[in-house]
This record gives C-alpha cells, structure tokens and sequence, in this order.
C-alpha cells in the first residue's frame, strides 16, 4: 500500500511537468485552506495565497527558507511539518499556535502529511484551517465588560422618557426578561445597564452581544458553547449564556439571531438550563436575559425574523425607548452635557452653539438619535481652533450641506454639487463652500473681521488663517 501523497518517476515531458505545476499553483491559490509545502530539507517550495492571509506573511518571505528562520514553536517538535520530513509521521486535526517573523501569534488547524518519492520522504505538505480570529474574537468576548452606567447617567427631562426610566427602575427589582424597542442610537444599552446595576444581580456579570455582528457559522457556539470534538478544533468551552451565570446577558439586535437558535434561547429562559454544541448533557444555568430589537417587534414576527414563541415569552415586561425627534425638549440638555465631555477629554473651552447652529439642531429629525447627535458635537469639536462658539462651519460635511441648501441663495453654484456632477473632488468641494461662507459672512457685516469672527465663533486670528488661505483681504 503506497503512503499518502505518493508519486512514481513517470515519462513527463519538462513542458507537459511546467504546465501541470502552472495548473497545480491555480488551483491550490484558489483553496479557502492554507498549504505549505517543504522539501525533505524543511525550505518552503509552496505557499497559496489563503496562507499568506491567515498567517499575515508574504510568499516571499516564506518560499526558500527554512521553516524554523521564518517562524517560531514552543520547541522544534512543535513544527508538524518537520515531524512529518524528520520522522515520516501524519498528523490529523491538530491545534497549533506558532509565531510569524513579526511575533505574531497563529493559530492553525492542521494536517500534515509526508510526500514520498518510491519509499523516501522528498517533503511533506501541511493543510491548515484558521482559527485565530476566532480565538481572539472568543477572547474578547469572554472578558467580562462592566457595566458603568446607572439611571442617574440618563439626561432628560423629557414625559416619555422618565416614564420608561421609572418602568425599568421597577423592572431591575425581578428576574423577568426584559424586551427594549428602540432606533438604533435611542440608548438601549445604557438603559440595559441601569437596570443590571440597579438589580440584585449588580455583583454578578454583565455580557452584552450584538446578534448582528457575529457570523452565522460562529454565534452558536459563541452564545451557548461549545464541547470537544463538536467540530475541527473544537475545545470544551462556556459560551456567553454560562459566562452571564449569575448575572445578565444583554442580546442587542434579537431579530438578528437565527429562529432555531432563538429556540434553543428560548429553551433556556424556560428551564434555566443549556446544552453545549456537541455535548450530551444539560447544564443549570441562572441568568437573566434582556433583548433589544430595533423594529416593531409584530412586524419582525410577520416577516419571519422573530419566533411569535421567543416574542410572547420576553414581552412580558416590554420598555420601549422613543426617539430623540419626539425628545425635542431634551435636546439642549444633552447638548450641554457633550460639549462639557468633550471640553473635558479635548481640553477646550467651548460654551455652546451659535444661533443659528442651534436652530439647526432642533429643527433636525436626527435619525441616527443621540449616537449621531454625539458623533456630531464630537466631530465639530475636533475641529475647534480656540474658538468658543460651534458654529455650522464646524459640522461634518454632509450637515452642512444639508443645512444650507435652501437657507442662504448663493451667487455661486458650487457649494452644492448635484448628484448628476460625475466627478468632483471632496475637499475643492468644501473649500469652495468655505470661501463662499465667508465672503458672504463677511459682507454682511460689511468687511469687519471682528464683528464676522464673533458671528462665526472664532477668534480673530483663526479668521486671519481662513482670510491668508483664500486670499481675502481684510478690509
């Protein structure tokens, strides 16, 4: 019986040998599995492009050096292709965690074989599957956040919203699972956090997972995990379920979750226990599940991303959070509350908005709510140059654009490229709308750099730079 991968001598023509590796090398770039191949003296003569991916290196670097100039092991034996030159041996499923030449740290799923020519090992070829972003995104996962926010942390004075805090202040005092209905942004997460460090539960663990960011492949394993031998690699591990025993587990973006993986979730709430992928046996678990969905629940029931089961079961406490459109009067209160943390964390002295950024801000539906409403003040004050007043000219481009179409009639036609323009460069495009603002600010108070600098919430030198950079002259 031949050894695997064995080759006979054979009449081959030297074109019809270059042809068959040309076709060889295609095919092994297109795999979706790492190989590498060494000859008996342990230099690398192949490498596809998937190992270049997984183990972050380029081919160049790897084709014709020894195995051990380019990477690391804990010890010489650790290297499953050199066992297979050195001593002829196959192996099957192995984990392995090496180091590339940056100190990278790799893990692999391999098989490895020993290639023979007649009876003489001539090298050996290495198959591996990648598993070290899911180590490391396990890692990540399984450390346990802390939950920093309480409901004194929520800014409003807004009916509506203090009705909803009052709701889940009552809510933190039992066990029932919790749905939260909110847009993206509206602060499902601050309130989930609020409600576990106001419940019995503070002192236990806090594990929060948004549904929608992990890959189906994944997150059943993630979420309920895993027993050795489930699967390649597989090892005996928790998943976040058994990491929140104890505590809560936060499930953001529900619809999001696979309906048969919303009833084994819901297998779990019923009777508290859970069976690992591969596993045999049912575990206890004590755990208090709050979810988050961002749609109308019964629309997700009818369109199928939601068991009706999974959606009666946690409906029994429902909270749901409205938008920063209907939380108008809150506005000025959060705003004051973003500038002065981003005064802190930047240093600056900022007092507030202009007027007319103000309106701006009160007449705007925000559809993004407070996330988008906090990653404005951020970015207007990342671009603050000493002034104390934010100003429109401060907002990101896309705000501005909006808010001034329509508001001032402009004698250029360039501050609002239609979608019909092909092309246009970003940044002509602002500093043409820029130049075009402040001569129009600057002829309405009739050439005074003062009176335009104060208007605009700079200071008069930091007007003298826009004046320098667009050849404006002060008058």
């Amino acid at each position: 019986m031949n050894p695997p991968f064995y080759f006979s001598q054979s009449n081959m023509t030297l074109e019809q040998a270059l042809n068959w590796l040309h076709m060889l090398g295609q095919v092994l770039d297109r795999l979706g599995e790492g190989v590498h191949i060494i000859d008996a003296t342990g230099r690398t003569i192949w490498y596809n492009s998937k190992m270049e991916e997984m183990e972050g290196m380029n081919r160049q670097d790897v084709i014709g050096k020894a195995i051990l100039d380019v990477f690391r092991f804990s010890d010489v034996s650790g290297s499953t292709l050199l066992d297979a030159i050195q001593k002829g041996k196959t192996t099957k499923n192995i984990r392995q965690t090496y180091f590339n030449n940056r100190g990278l740290a790799i893990t692999t799923i391999n098989n490895t074989y020993p290639l023979f020519l007649e009876n003489d090992v001539i090298g050996a070829v290495e198959i591996a599957s990648n598993v070290t972003k899911v180590e490391r995104l396990q890692e990540n996962l399984f450390k346990e956040p802390k939950a920093t926010y309480t409901f004194e942390d929520i800014i409003t004075n807004n009916s509506a919203m203090r009705e909803v805090i009052e709701q889940a202040r009552r809510t933190a005092r039992t066990d029932s699972s919790v749905l939260i209905i909110g847009e993206t942004g509206t602060g499902k997460e601050l309130l989930t956090q609020s409600i576990h460090q106001a419940s019995p539960r503070a002192a236990g663990p806090l594990i929060s997972q948004n549904c929608a960011a992990l890959p189906e492949s994944l997150i059943e394993g993630l979420l309920f995990g895993t027993a050795r031998g489930a699967f390649t690699g597989a090892i005996d591990r928790p998943g976040l379920i058994e990491q929140a025993n104890g505590g809560t587990l936060l499930l953001d973006e529900l619809n999001s979750l696979d309906p048969s993986l919303q009833a084994k979730l819901l297998r779990v709430i019923q009777e508290r226990t859970l069976r690992r992928v591969g596993d045999t046996k049912d575990r206890k678990v004590d755990v208090r599940i709050l979810a988050t969905i961002n749609e109308d629940p019964l629309q997700a029931v009818e369109k199928g991303k939601l068991r009706a089961d999974l959606y009666y079961r946690l409906s029994v406490v429902t909270l749901l959070l409205p938008p920063l459109r209907d939380r108008r009067d809150d506005m000025p209160l959060l705003i004051q509350a973003l500038i002065a943390k981003y005064n802190q964390l930047f240093q600056l002295h900022v007092k507030g908005l202009s007027p007319i950024l103000q309106e701006k801000i009160l007449a705007y539906d925000w559809p993004g709510n407070v996330r988008e409403l906090e990653h404005t003040i951020q970015g207007a004050m990342n671009l603050v140059q000493g002034e104390e007043w934010l100003d429109i000219i401060h907002l990101p481009f896309y705000l501005r654009r909006k808010w001034q179409i329509g508001e001032r009639p402009s004698t250029t036609s360039t501050i609002a490229p239609s979608l019909g323009d092909r092309a246009f460069d970003l940044r002509d495009q602002v500093e043409k709308y820029e130049l075009s603002y402040l001569k129009e600010m600057l002829a309405s108070h009739q050439g005074n750099i003062s009176a335009t600098a104060k208007a605009l919430g700079m200071t008069r030198q930091n007007l003298q730079y826009y004046l320098k950079k667009y050849s404006l002259r002060d008058k």
